[in-house]
């Protein structure tokens, strides 16, 4: 059901979905920066009453049932930019799941996948 409501598609006007930069390929338990931002080309509004309220980081292994949280970042109604940096290390090959909650908008999704060697 979960899959049914998040969104993927942004609107022209303004951006819900989570942008995901960072290395395509890294070595095993190699610490790395993740960056994560809702509005990196056209920016989201961010006032108290129409703001994302946070961002989530997941990753999926292949051939692994489970996805692990990596993080959540919290907003809250602020004025901030929803954008942040971690460093994580992975021990094998996935895809990198962020998602964003809007107050108004509701969730929104992107994946990066990422090689591990």
């Amino acid at each position: 059901m979960l899959g049914e409501v998040i969104k993927i598609q942004d609107f022209k006007n303004e951006k819900h979905v989570p942008t995901i930069d960072c290395i395509e390929k890294v070595k095993a338990n190699e610490e790395f920066e993740v960056e994560i931002q809702v509005g990196k080309e056209i920016k989201h509004p961010n006032t108290v009453e129409h703001h994302i309220v946070w961002l989530d980081l997941f990753v999926h292994y292949d051939n692994d049932p489970n996805t692990v949280h990596i993080g959540r970042y919290i907003f809250g109604p602020t004025l901030a930019e929803p954008h942040v940096k971690t460093k994580i290390k992975l021990p094998k090959t996935g895809t990198l799941i962020a998602l964003s909650y809007c107050n108004i908008h509701g969730l929104w999704e992107n994946t990066k996948r990422v090689e591990v060697f």
